[in-house]
């Protein structure tokens, strides 16, 4: 996200350190946020020379970084591969399609999500490496149940 208050108290909560590069794209439609994405994306690969670009979920960023990456010598890793709707009408399932198509890469949160890929006619190598998502649940837990989460959580 590019908004602070919805990036930046991941960052600073989770401890992650804040990233080298923060491209400024903001909110647009679909197609001129994609493509500015993807100019920004591609001058960083060329600059940064990458041996792997690692895209997360289904984003108009994650499709971006890997239409760029598909096309440069980076190998293209995807987290959170195989996850479908089913709702082509939904353009975050578009994104995620598209992007496990590109990749060099699968990690799939769990087994249907590899099945997904597989029945899908996925090329790339799939590994089940399991839920980042819920890992990261695992990783705040306890501040949270001691009570120094970032925010109220209902019922605890």
């Amino acid at each position: 996200h590019y908004d602070e208050s919805l990036s930046g108290v991941f960052f600073e909560e989770l401890d992650i350190p804040e990233p080298e590069y923060n491209l400024g794209v903001g909110s647009a439609d679909h197609a001129p946020q994609t493509a500015e994405m993807m100019r920004l994306i591609d001058e960083v690969i060329e600059a940064e020379s990458p041996d792997a670009v690692l895209v997360y979920g289904d984003t108009n960023s994650t499709l971006a970084a890997a239409l760029v990456a598909a096309k440069r010598e980076p190998i293209l890793a995807h987290v959170e591969a195989g996850l479908r709707s089913g709702k082509w009408s939904m353009p975050e399932e578009v994104n995620r399609v598209l992007t496990d198509h590109c990749s060099d890469l699968l990690l799939t949160p769990g087994e249907n999500a590899a099945e997904n890929l597989h029945d899908g006619g996925i090329r790339g190598d799939v590994v089940v490496t399991g839920d980042v998502m819920y890992d990261a649940v695992l990783a705040v837990r306890d501040r949270v149940l001691d009570g120094d989460a970032p925010l109220p959580v209902p019922g605890l």
